[in-house]
């Protein structure tokens, strides 16, 4: 009982942390650079392939500064054994979430800096997982920077709204991410 109480405090907590977007930054990429790196050395056996997706992988988009790592494993038996207590032993936050409100669930991680800001989104997921449709997203901005201006727009107002609720500013943008995915998917004949 103790520990769903301390599971869902953690919960509360991070759902409720403010919400921050800023200018495009070019060290995104040195910073999934590095963190891949440590995760690869770090754990061979069960890490198969690692990419960077969401804003920050996106050269010009303004956003949250959390660079998002979306992660191929073996197992999430492996995961659970030997990467979350390394992880949370270096303080980073573990969570056994669903993919899009609803199972199949995940293994999610977030890194702090010093000063408790998040850093890194890391997302570990089999090879099956939908979550990977987020890479033809990614592309398709990359591609359309018309496409990526509207996008910032709609993540700007939603911020407006849902600066302190991460769950209902996520929720602002689906409706875009999920057609554009769907457009993206057409456009790369997938």
């Amino acid at each position: 009982m103790a520990t769903d109480k301390t599971l869902q405090a953690k919960i509360d907590r991070v759902v409720k942390e403010k919400i921050n977007i800023v200018p495009y930054n070019p060290k995104w990429s040195n910073s999934f650079q590095k963190e891949a790196t440590f995760l690869t050395k770090s754990f061979p056996h069960i890490i198969k392939r690692i990419e960077h997706f969401g804003s920050t992988a996106i050269p010009g988009l303004s956003a949250k500064p959390i660079v998002d790592l979306l992660v191929e494993i073996t197992s999430f038996k492996e995961v659970k054994t030997e990467i979350v207590p390394v992880l949370e032993n270096l303080s980073y936050d573990y969570f056994w979430r669903p993919e899009f409100d609803k199972p199949p669930y995940y293994s999610w991680f977030i890194k702090r800096n010093k000063h408790g800001h998040r850093t890194h989104h890391i997302h570990m997921v089999k090879n099956n997982s939908s979550l990977w449709d987020r890479l033809y997203f990614r592309d398709y901005l990359k591609l359309k920077p018309n496409l990526a201006k509207q996008y910032e727009t709609i993540k700007i107002e939603s911020l407006k709204k849902y600066s302190h609720n991460r769950e209902a500013y996520t929720k602002a943008k689906t409706d875009f991410i999920t057609k554009t995915t769907i457009e993206a998917k057409k456009y790369f004949n997938k």
